[in-house]
């Protein structure tokens, strides 16, 4: 039991390092393009193109017409909820799992910090093609991704511990 629990507290370590450190990360580029682009230019970078756009709604501008505070508090406890998942969920997914959930909490709460602090998102991804995005919004898409193959995929050590059996109940089995 306490082999689980030091195995659970250091899963829970590893999703809030790699949420902070990409929370970190998608700070530091919004910074710099904030200020690379403040003059209202872009930057062409082939597939993509770097042009700020400041939504203030969520996915595609939704609910952009709505009051700051809706749009905060609706996204806040979305959000809250899945950090609360993604800790419960730390000690039994997989790792591709782990770092899935870490990448959708860190680009939430960024995302979540970003409206709150500024009003609006500020979106820099320019395809001509596709909606305007940032590097929040990637982490959540990959995210979701990897979420996604770890459990289609669950992987061979996650298939060799289903298929072992329980060592209590087999010791039990073999004494009785």
């Amino acid at each position: 039991m306490a082999k689980k629990a030091r195995s659970a507290a250091r899963r829970r370590t590893i999703l809030v390092t790699v949420a902070v450190g990409l929370a970190a990360i998608a700070w530091i580029v919004k910074i710099a393009v904030e200020a690379a682009l403040s003059d209202g230019g872009t930057v062409d970078l082939g597939l993509l193109q770097l042009r700020l756009f400041y939504n203030t709604g969520v996915s595609f501008s939704f609910g952009s017409s709505l009051p700051l505070w809706v749009v905060v508090t609706v996204t806040g406890a979305i959000t809250l909820a899945i950090a609360i998942y993604a800790w419960v969920a730390a000690a039994d997914v997989t790792m591709l799992g782990l770092i899935g959930l870490a990448a959708v909490v860190a680009g939430a709460a960024t995302n979540l910090v970003n409206r709150t602090v500024d009003g609006a998102v500020a979106d820099y991804f320019h395809t001509g093609w596709f909606a305007t995005f940032n590097l929040p919004d990637t982490y959540i898409t990959l995210g979701v991704v990897c979420i996604g193959l770890s459990v289609l995929f669950p992987g061979r050590a996650a298939r060799a511990a289903d298929a072992a059996p329980d060592t209590v109940e087999s010791t039990e089995r073999s004494e009785g």
